[in-house]
């Protein structure tokens, strides 16, 4: 995976400066709660959403488990069908198979669709460093790319934004993309909407190169679909002469009837709709209808290592709902940029670091950056277990260990800053396995407990400088089982 955002501090650090911004807090509340709200709604319309929920996890694993064979599955259907496909090995790669593509055809301009995969490899970027401007059409992607921002969530990049601040990046900043933005524009949602479809609509017509993503690529056809809501996707989509789909190799679903199960999970956990709204899908090229040139770039930046973990994997299966962000406390008081990845919220939080590995400072904290309350799995809609694999990558910061990277098998060094963390772990392994000392240890405990201090001292102050340390009972609870009936019982 490319590197993180250009000067990110560590998470604790980048979160302590957003929850001080009191608009930043209070857009991210109403916006978070207003799509989680109407989500539930959505949801509890389904009798069946666990049963699809299980289905969606299924699809995923069995996909992940046989992946070599339905990626050359996807390779020869695509091609059969008057496509290309290329292989990224990693974001440079991919960078350069994609500015050669786009050189090729004598273009300096492209539009894009909303692209997660295309944003973690740092694509916009590294194409003007070529000289090649990409236009963003989703109206979110807009906002952020005006306004020289980075995006703060999965669904709705610009969601750290009030209308004010919209208005005021269009009015600025318009006229330097493009057609400028109308005089007199008011924030109103209505006059914001008009204003982008109008400075777009002469992109999308000029355009001869067109970039997407994809959600889903359905190997038995090598069918790429795209579902979005305002219809920017279909018109990138359909109007270049030249279509270049950049997509993780985790996409994959085997059949049309796979295909099904998301189609339904995916609109309710993400926008809170039934169905989206535009749902495109192409298969290689046709003729008279749509682009002339397709090509395919399939891209694995650490997806082939995150497969090889076997708890971590899991997080491969996620189909950017966005739903745990939404309900995620932590996220919905620091925003999106502090995770200091195009992947924020908890799902940033277990994917990122096994994109990029944990050797950065921002990565190392990134799977600590949960209350591990829960909230995240219950709402996955296809049942990630993220506070298990919090936990699964908390230990690889803290102990080091077996890991891969770039396809070979190494040995991690544990992260700086966690010597007292491990070795308060290596005393609490040995005095449980010691039962004698672990019963010392808690009578002396108990018979001290007014003598305990309400903070930690030290290194272990930064974990009580938020949370209250638990009082020690007055006795042990192996005292007091003897003291009662349940020794009586046991004696006999």
């Amino acid at each position: 995976m490319s590197g993180t955002f250009v000067g990110m501090p560590a998470f604790p650090e980048a979160a302590r400066t957003a929850v001080r911004n009191p608009t930043l807090r209070g857009n991210l509340r109403h916006a978070t709660h207003t799509i989680r709200d109407k989500r539930a709604r959505a949801v509890a319309e389904l009798d069946d959403w666990a049963q699809l929920r299980e289905a969606g996890r299924r699809i995923k694993d069995h996909t992940l488990r046989h992946l070599d064979r339905y990626l050359v599955q996807v390779e020869e259907a695509v091609t059969a069908a008057g496509g290309t496909v290329h292989w990224a090995a990693d974001a440079d790669e991919a960078n350069a198979i994609v500015a050669r593509l786009v050189e090729e055809t004598g273009e300096r301009e492209v539009v894009k669709v909303k692209s997660m995969a295309t944003q973690e490899i740092g694509l916009n970027e590294a194409l003007e460093a070529e000289g090649i401007h990409a236009y963003e059409t989703d109206l979110a992607e807009l906002i952020v790319q005006l306004g020289k921002d980075r995006p703060s969530h999965i669904l709705v990049p610009a969601i750290h934004r009030n209308r004010g601040e919209i208005r005021d990046i269009f009015r600025s900043e318009m006229s330097e993309w493009g057609r400028p933005a109308p005089e007199g524009l008011t924030d109103t949602p209505a006059e914001l909407a008009e204003a982008a479809r109008l400075h777009l609509r002469e992109k999308f017509l000029r355009a001869k190169v067109g970039i997407s993503g994809a959600n889903f690529v359905v190997a038995e056809t090598g069918t790429l679909v795209v579902v979005e809501s305002e219809g920017n996707g279909r018109m990138c989509l359909t109007l270049p002469e030249t279509l270049i789909s950049v997509v993780g190799i985790e996409k994959i679903v085997p059949s049309w009837q796979d295909l099904e199960v998301f189609l339904q999970t995916l609109p309710r956990s993400s926008t809170a709709e039934r169905m989206n709204p535009y749902t495109s899908m192409w298969t290689g090229t046709t003729d008279q209808d749509g682009p002339r040139t397709f090509h395919l770039v399939l891209l694995d930046n650490g997806r082939t290592d995150t497969l090889a973990d076997e708890v971590g994997r899991q997080a491969l299966r996620c189909i950017r709902c966005s739903a745990c962000l939404n309900v995620c406390p932590v996220y919905e008081r620091a925003g999106g940029h502090a995770y200091g990845s195009v992947y924020p919220g908890p799902i940033g939080a277990i994917l990122s670091p096994q994109l990029r590995g944990t050797g950065s400072e921002i990565d190392a904290s990134l799977p600590y950056a949960s209350s591990l309350c829960g909230a995240c799995y219950e709402v996955c809609p296809v049942a990630i277990d993220i506070p298990e694999v919090l936990v699964h990558l908390r230990e690889r910061v803290v102990q080091g260990g077996p890991a891969v990277r770039r396809g070979n098998r190494v040995v991690l060094k544990p992260a700086k800053g966690h010597a007292a963390e491990r070795a308060a772990m290596r005393a609490a392994q040995w005095a449980f396995t010691h039962p004698g000392a672990l019963r010392t240890g808690q009578r002396l405990a108990s018979r001290t407990r007014r003598l305990h201090p309400r903070t930690l001292p030290g290194p272990g102050r930064a974990w009580s400088g938020t949370r209250d340390l638990p009082q020690v009972p007055a006795e042990p609870f192996r005292d007091w089982w003897q003291r009662t009936r349940g020794g009586k019982d046991e004696a006999k």
